[in-house]
């Protein structure tokens, strides 16, 4: 039995995806542009020496260097994984800007933070993003950005928030987070 096909509601699909783009996450926030005062700010702002964990309720002791294991395809691991249970609340190490939101294959659902010296802030893995969170966003330390999971490259293993620094932009000049916890 052949099916009817209704053009009207493809034809609207087209017309929004070539208005808008193709996203491939409903989820996915539109771009926006970050405050260039806060981001100032920040820049002039000196990096602390010592971040508190960014998991509730997990001590600094409690902590595992990983940085720098074997990972899939000939990757270093460019962070640390903080072990706890689905659902933990994630806190911002440090105030910020935050600066990306999404969903992508490796780090699943992420946040990125722009924090003091214009340091990127990248917390991966996340069960779900804090709700009404956005691009945008000024945070201060201790807030709550999300909720521990292992989405991404994570869905095999226990759920941990892969938390990572960079100093030189995002994605790049990576740095071991470890000493900054301890």
């Amino acid at each position: 039995m052949m099916r009817k096909i209704r053009w009207a509601p493809l034809f609207l699909c087209f017309f929004i995806i070539t208005l808008h783009g193709c996203s491939s996450s409903s989820k996915q926030q539109p771009p926006a542009t970050l405050s260039q005062a806060q981001l100032a700010k920040l820049k002039r702002m000196p990096m602390p020496n010592r971040l508190p964990v960014p998991v509730d309720g997990v001590k600094a002791k409690q902590l595992r260097d990983t940085w720098g294991a074997a990972r899939s395809q000939g990757r270093s691991h460019e962070g640390i994984d903080i072990m706890a249970p689905r659902g933990t609340k994630v806190l911002s190490s440090t105030e910020g800007l935050v600066a990306d939101l999404r969903n992508n294959n490796l780090g699943g659902k992420v946040v990125w933070i722009r924090g003091p010296q214009d340091v990127w802030h990248y917390y991966a893995h996340l069960d779900k993003h804090k709700r009404g969170l956005k691009v945008g966003d000024y945070v201060k330390k201790g807030d709550v950005i999300g909720y521990v999971g292992n989405t991404g490259n994570a869905r095999h293993t226990a759920p941990h928030l892969h938390y990572g620094i960079y100093l030189n932009g995002k994605g790049r000049g990576a740095t071991n987070p470890y000493p900054y916890l301890r």
